[in-house]
């Protein structure tokens, strides 16, 4: 089970490295506008008086994950109980994989659909209809929040557990947003872990030293065309990220759960094979002895 994880982690590896780029970039130029633009206002940003929300949760359909699935439904129990004063029927959760659908069923909260089908195999078409209807939604007034709650991929040894806004746009916490991931290795070691915090470290320092961004924009043809284009395809990629994100964490997290066991087994056996020796040794030491005992008495 450890080497099939791996297999998959490297494919979904390659997909995240293939969308980033376009994500990264088409995320930072509508960011930056939006930061930048007072009179970039739109339908998708505006904050309101929030009486109902929706939570888009991210889990796997199987287990053998260690504690990827029970770290995800307890996040999203406790953001449930932040918004228990709107009461459950005002909460609506709309789980992508199976091991989140069955606990909200379980805990009675209102289920937004079934979306098992795209956890196994990430797809962008149903998380476009996925986004357009929860914009639809928003902007009809239905719901006034919407967050996502997945884990972000950062490293083959480190996954993140993400509580995401993703409406009304939050344009501080995108920019903020910490996007370093290391899609080059799929081995979790400890020299790994080490690279990977003096990267971290590196990293702060140079976000500390960086210029400001380059609020001079030319807008064409007009900024209300700009922003209806690209907004939708931004709300259409973050549905898309969160998933790639969710389904290489969960290989991620079932690689290191399968090893965990392996090591736990090999242990148990050298264990267990050093209890047998010293029985062994035991009995034919307790046999030597009465052999001797016996000679003397004769």
């Amino acid at each position: 089970m450890k080497m099939v994880a791996s297999s998959k982690l490297h494919h979904a590896q390659v997909m995240i490295e293939n969308m980033l780029p376009y994500e990264s970039m088409l995320e930072h130029i509508l960011k930056s506008f939006l930061a930048s633009e007072i009179d970039a206002t739109t339908v998708y940003s505006i904050e309101r008086p929030v009486k109902r929300v929706a939570l888009v949760v991210y889990s796997s359909n199987s287990s053998l994950c260690g504690g990827f699935n029970a770290n995800i439904i307890k996040m999203m129990q406790q953001v449930v109980n932040e918004y228990q004063h709107l009461g459950k029927d005002n909460v609506v959760v709309y789980p992508i994989g199976r091991k989140v659908a069955e606990k909200v069923m379980k805990l009675g909260l209102n289920s937004g659909g079934d979306f098992s089908e795209i956890a196994d195999k990430p797809n962008i078409h149903p998380c476009i209809g996925l986004a357009e209807s929860l914009a639809e939604k928003f902007i009809s007034g239905e719901i006034d929040r919407i967050e996502m709650i997945y884990h972000h991929f950062k490293s083959a040894g480190s996954q993140i557990l993400t509580r995401k806004k993703f409406l009304p746009i939050d344009v501080q916490s995108e920019l903020d947003f910490d996007d370093e991931r290391d899609l080059s290795s799929n081995i979790v070691t400890l020299e790994a872990q080490e690279y990977l915090r003096k990267k971290g470290h590196k990293t702060v320092t140079e976000k500390e030293e960086a210029k400001p961004l380059n609020d001079n924009f030319i807008v064409e043809p007009d900024m209300n065309t700009v922003l209806a284009q690209l907004i939708p395809k931004l709300l259409h990629l973050m549905i898309y990220t969160a998933l790639l994100d969710s389904n290489a964490s969960e290989h991620a997290a079932r690689m290191v759960a399968m090893q965990t066991a392996t090591d736990n087994a090999d242990e148990l056996l050298r264990e267990l094979n050093l209890q047998y020796n010293k029985s062994r040794q035991q009995a034919i030491t307790n046999e030597l002895l009465d052999i001797v005992g016996g000679s003397v008495n004769n």
